[in-house]
């Protein structure tokens, strides 16, 4: 063989490069506050310190998405930077189970090291902080990857089907939909393995698994009010099903996902064909039904959950590897060639530069500094740069953000108008005087300021682990809070007021402090832009 060329052992060794290296680059970086981190926060510092999910904090998701924040928590204190590193790890652990799930399907070691680059740079490499659309997604690639260890055989066969079940359930105890979607994608995978091989077990004990972790994680918490917070689809809680968003979603839109599909099927025309031989095929068919099985997903997922819009884009990397696989048959290439390998590599760079070029440009702005745009004769200039006027005039641009010196945000930077109001909050009178024993309601996206002012914290079956109305809390939950700041039973009440989002902190609490409360402060949230203002109540 070509002393240059991609083989078992060096495509090893590149991938864990890949996949270790790239993780790790938020290590040695700052950041600035990232919008809804205040979910992963709240939901991981309330583990972290002994509180116990559905009795002590409501919340419409399972507890699956906070476990690792919360165990980071545990070892490296609970710093916003902690969430830094425990997504270096959930970065790592998809990473890994990409690869072993293009390993179990039998890819080329070149076309295999291509779509781990690929699925890195496409999916994880941007996600520096832990977010519940994308750590459902990465439960659910380790539950296929241990399940297609699972149908391979072998004397371990029986503990990967439990380990395939216990992080397919994962995923839908991290979020519903998702996790759904990879439960019916691990059923069609056991389906078809079962009608090919004549034998059901391998489907029936993964059914089995799969309920059986299903009682462990839910019965405990069934006296607490699961059925009431737990979201499948009951009052007062909103499915999200609807025929028309899913059509408007997908014909108006999806250009890549029906890009794959066409080429998928042009590409299976000759195997179509003759489909008994393809149904023979176990290899060829597994391969197909996870990779159209993914697009499927992707295609419903986007409807689901719908913000931010690029949670479902964890498609490419299964699509480019199906494609390049049946091409790379077709043509007669073999990207195990490094020749070919190199190049196909350089145009995946091009492809996805987006995702790495603004570590450039920001050395590139600093070498390069954009010209004054300004002509002998005093004549105005149009450009690229400054053909748009902005009127907004409460922005303020990352680059004018500073750091706080408060230890929970270190190494994250915010608007100075927020690092200066959190000064004055957490330099209150009544907060430095009553210490602990001080009761805050903290509705806003700075969560944490709980662990900073140190106060203890409401518990209780009643108490929404977030506050959107509508998805994190209810009109029961609304009414409880009205009638305590009816009573002035807060000392103080930290609000976010965010106009145009609906009811992100509920309008009708804010109404209520303005009829019975004191606004003292206001300053901008740490948002971009900086369209929500952050308001200090007191009685």
């Amino acid at each position: 063989m070509n002393r240059l060329a991609i083989n078992r052992r060096n495509a090893a060794v590149l991938e864990s490069i890949i996949i270790i290296g790239l993780a790790l680059v938020p290590l040695f970086s700052t950041f600035p506050y990232r919008v809804n981190i205040f979910l992963t926060w709240e939901g991981a510092f309330r583990l972290s310190e002994g509180q116990m999910p559905y009795r002590d904090f409501g919340t419409p998701l399972g507890f699956g998405f906070w476990l690792i924040p919360a165990l980071f928590f545990k070892i490296f204190g609970p710093y916003l930077i902690s969430l830094i590193k425990a997504q270096v790890l959930i970065n790592i652990m998809g990473g890994f189970a990409f690869r072993s799930i293009m390993k179990s399907l039998g890819l080329p070691a070149g076309i295999r090291v291509l779509s781990v680059l690929l699925f890195v740079l496409s999916y994880s490499f941007f996600n520096f902080w832990p977010w519940y659309n994308h750590t459902v997604i990465i439960y659910e690639l380790i539950g296929l990857a241990f399940l297609l260890c699972s149908l391979k055989g072998g004397k371990w066969r029986w503990l990967t089907l439990f380990a395939a079940a216990f992080f397919t359930f994962l995923s839908f105890f991290t979020k519903q939909d998702g996790g759904g979607l990879a439960l019916l994608l691990c059923l069609a995978i056991l389906g078809y393995h079962s009608l090919h091989e004549r034998r059901w077990t391998e489907l029936l004990g993964f059914v089995g698994f799969y309920i059986l972790v299903g009682c462990i994680f839910i019965l405990p918490f069934v006296p607490h009010g699961f059925g009431y917070w737990f979201n499948h689809g009951q009052p007062p809680h909103n499915s999200r099903l609807a025929v028309k968003d899913f059509a408007d979603e997908i014909l108006n839109f999806s250009q890549w996902l029906k890009f794959y599909f066409l080429l998928i099927v042009l590409l299976m025309i000759p195997s179509l064909r003759n489909w008994r031989a393809l149904w023979a095929d176990k290899q060829q068919m597994m391969f197909l039904l996870v990779t159209v099985g993914i697009l499927v997903e992707a295609a419903i997922f986007q409807v689901t959950s719908y913000t931010p819009p690029d949670n479902n884009i964890f498609f490419h990397s299964f699509a480019f590897a199906f494609i390049f696989t049946q091409l790379a048959w077709i043509l007669q290439i073999k990207l195990e060639d490094f020749r070919y390998f190199a190049g196909a590599g350089l145009l995946i760079l091009l492809w996805w530069s987006g995702t790495f070029y603004k570590y450039i440009d920001k050395i590139l702005t600093r070498m390069l500094p954009p010209a004054q745009e300004v002509v002998a004769g005093g004549e105005n200039v149009v450009s690229r740069n400054n053909f748009m006027i902005n009127t907004d005039t409460t922005d303020v641009s990352t680059s004018e953000w500073i750091f706080s010196s408060i230890p929970v945000f270190k190494k994250i930077y915010m608007p100075p108008s927020t690092v200066h109001g959190m000064d004055r909050l957490m330099d209150m009178p009544v907060i430095k005087s009553k210490g602990r024993e001080v009761k805050v309601l903290n509705l806003s996206e700075l969560t944490p300021l709980d662990q900073a002012i140190g106060y203890k914290q409401e518990t209780g079956h009643q108490i929404p682990l977030w506050h959107h109305l509508g998805v994190g809390m209810f009109n029961r939950q609304l009414a409880d809070y009205n009638e305590k700041i009816r009573n002035k039973y807060y000392d103080v009440v930290v609000f976010e007021y965010a106009p145009t989002l609906n009811n992100f902190f509920p309008f009708a609490i804010r109404d209520e402090l303005k009829r019975h409360y004191r606004q003292v402060d206001s300053f901008l949230a740490p948002r971009r832009p900086t369209n929500a203002t952050i308001e200090v109540y007191v009685p």
